[in-house]
């Protein structure tokens, strides 16, 4: 919990909210340094969101829930915020997919899922001798859009963060 804490300046110490949680994955367009800076809170990204996956979590900092959706990237959760917390200048997600070993195809069940839902198409099945496909990440080609996620029976798909961050000028 402590490593949590860190200096917001004058709004993080008036307001007694903690910094954003590193872990969580935040709605595209935005980090956890812009939040920390601008983020008040209102929930103006989530009402936003026609994909109701954008939501306030601990410390009403915003974060994505893919459980039950993808982001289209329709770009309604920067628009309605009113401070200067999303810059669509940058790369919309910061991560790509991740598929885990609980992955059916993995186990010899056959299951596309995860291709079939993959708007870019990064998700391709390798051929195998003695068992289905097995799912092949192309991560240069992946969003992060969260679709694969909300679909996999499996719940083995998750999130990492390769991609480097931009420098800010």
């Amino acid at each position: 919990m402590a490593a949590d804490i860190e200096n917001l300046g004058r709004r993080g110490f008036l307001t007694g909210r903690l910094a954003p949680a590193r872990n969580a994955i935040r709605p595209p367009w935005s980090r956890n340094e812009t939040l920390a800076a601008a983020c008040t809170g209102c929930g103006a990204c989530a009402e936003a969101c026609p994909q109701a996956i954008v939501r306030l979590g601990a410390g009403q900092w915003p974060q994505i829930d893919f459980s039950r959706n993808d982001c289209t990237f329709c770009g309604r959760c920067a628009e309605a915020c009113p401070e200067p917390v999303f810059d669509r200048a940058i790369p919309a997600f910061p991560h790509v997919a991740l598929i885990g070993e609980a992955c059916f195809a993995a186990r010899g069940v056959v299951c596309q899922s995860c291709g079939d839902a993959c708007p870019a198409g990064a998700i391709r099945f390798r051929p195998r001798l003695g068992g289905p496909a097995l799912p092949s990440l192309a991560a240069d080609r992946c969003t992060g859009c969260g679709a694969c996620i909300a679909t996999c029976p499996a719940d083995s798909i998750a999130v990492m963060s390769p991609i480097a961050e931009p420098a800010h000028v």
